[in-house]
């Protein structure tokens, strides 16, 4: 249940821990992680496209 709840944070469907450790560093592997989701996310609905034409 940890990566379902991480990626539910990226994509602000859950709320953020409050106890989580805050680092500027930190900050920018969450955006970037955030932004390789998204892609990954556009990338599967292009494939269910193309593949159902």
């Amino acid at each position: 249940m940890g990566i379902f709840h991480q990626v539910a944070e990226y994509l602000y469907l859950k709320k953020k821990d409050p106890n989580r450790p805050h680092s500027t560093f930190l900050k920018y592997m969450h955006g970037i992680n955030r932004i390789s989701i998204l892609l990954f996310l556009v990338a599967l609905v292009i494939l269910a496209v193309k593949l159902l034409r």
